[in-house]
């Protein structure tokens, strides 16, 4: 039920493409550029290429969704991802002849378990977010400031009074213990 709801929201974009609908574009680009980019990034691209290679794809998209016998039959990610693909490939090739580079970009998962992938690891990022925004003080802080500050058990352990960095580190697998028990339930449902 949900993929027929996805494909039909995925053709309603499609038709906002055809019309020129501002609001179209934005949502397409904002759910996926950001995988396009990776895939350039890791293909020895920039930034600046992703845009290009973005640009040119919904340019072929805008170019199909103006055509009356154009129907949409895969998802628009994985739509805009192959034909990205096949640009970035093509401007490698041109960029730096028959290089190994393009094997290994030929060799990469099929589109469709890469977006699967992508999407996964999105919805992990997010329960990970929910986890530690309900984990409570001082845990949230103990963890943020040493995971994601790279803050010592010493600044740690004198910033909340602690007598000793080990007495930190204990607190820290503690709230680390509680974050993970958080982030499994949640993760269940």
């Amino acid at each position: 039920m949900k993929t027929n709801q996805n494909i039909e929201r995925d053709r309603e974009l499609l038709a906002g493409v055809a019309r020129n609908d501002d609001k179209a574009l934005e949502t397409i680009y904002v759910e996926n550029f950001p995988v396009i980019l990776r895939m350039v990034l890791l293909n020895n691209g920039s930034e600046d290429d992703a845009k290009d290679i973005f640009q040119e794809a919904i340019i072929i998209l805008y170019e199909k969704a103006q055509k009356e016998d154009f129907a949409l039959y895969s998802k628009l990610k994985t739509f805009l991802y192959s034909v990205s693909r096949h640009l970035w490939l093509k401007k490698l090739q041109g960029s730096y002849g028959q290089s190994t580079l393009t094997v290994e970009l030929e060799d990469v998962t099929p589109a469709e378990d890469v977006m699967a992938e992508h999407e996964s690891k999105d919805l992990q990022f997010k329960i990970m977010e929910e986890s530690l925004g309900s984990i409570g003080e001082p845990c949230k802080t103990i963890l943020e400031d040493y995971y994601l500050h790279k803050k010592s058990m010493q600044d740690i352990a004198e910033k909340f009074g602690y007598t000793n960095a080990e007495n930190a580190k204990n607190q820290k697998y503690k709230c680390l213990m509680r974050l993970k028990k958080i982030f499994f339930e949640q993760y269940k449902h």
